[in-house]
């Protein structure tokens, strides 16, 4: 009798001292969710609608983001073309550049209009001018993997849109650098139809 008190005893100290140091120690918190992009416009690695790109009306999709990391100030959407490379060098096509964007917001509109500044205060552009610039790889090549990509801040980026696409866009990522709190990515995949 005498031994199962002793066994008892130990096994609640045992347990004591476990949950004293879950007390100090408490579990970590889940982590949060990772952002997510969409678009209802068609399925993520699958062919972009012709009505989005160069080929069709060249109207932008609707574009929706959700699990915005605490902190977020402002979005920067970021369009290319990872599969070309412009004037033989490595820099890839820039289809469309949207940054501060309010951190309030939760997407994009379908047919965001022309403009370098937006309503809402953020700064668009892109190889054609302040607008949307659709896909238009050549039906006599590859599918091309047209990449969306959206990124969180823990800032707003005090970058004016200069009338060259691929020099403010080497401005706004380098003004990011240091303020990525979150990126969620989604492609499409175009080619001209023959």
């Amino acid at each position: 009798m005498n031994r199962v008190r002793h066994v008892v005893a130990a096994v609640a100290g045992v347990l004591a001292l476990a949950g004293a140091a879950a007390a100090q120690n408490p579990p970590a918190a889940p982590a949060a969710p990772a952002m997510t992009l969409t678009t209802p416009a068609w399925a993520d690695g699958t062919q972009i609608p012709v009505r989005h790109t160069q080929a069709g009306e060249q109207v932008s999709p609707e574009l929706r983001w959700t699990n915005t990391p605490p902190g977020t100030q402002s979005f920067v959407l970021y369009f290319h073309d990872p599969d070309v490379a412009r004037n033989k060098t490595t820099d890839d096509q820039v289809h469309w550049i949207v940054w501060n964007i309010p951190a309030t917001a939760t997407g994009l509109p379908e047919g965001v209009p022309a403009g370098a500044e937006r309503p809402d205060g953020s700064r668009q552009i892109s190889a054609s001018g302040p607008v949307y610039r659709g896909p238009g790889a050549p039906a006599t090549g590859p599918l091309h993997h047209y990449t969306f990509e959206v990124y969180a801040l823990d800032t707003k980026l005090d970058i004016p849109a200069s009338s060259d696409a691929f020099d403010t866009r080497a401005n706004v990522i380098k003004a990011m650098q240091g303020h990525v709190l979150g990126k969620a990515v989604y492609v499409g995949l175009f080619r001209r139809p023959k």
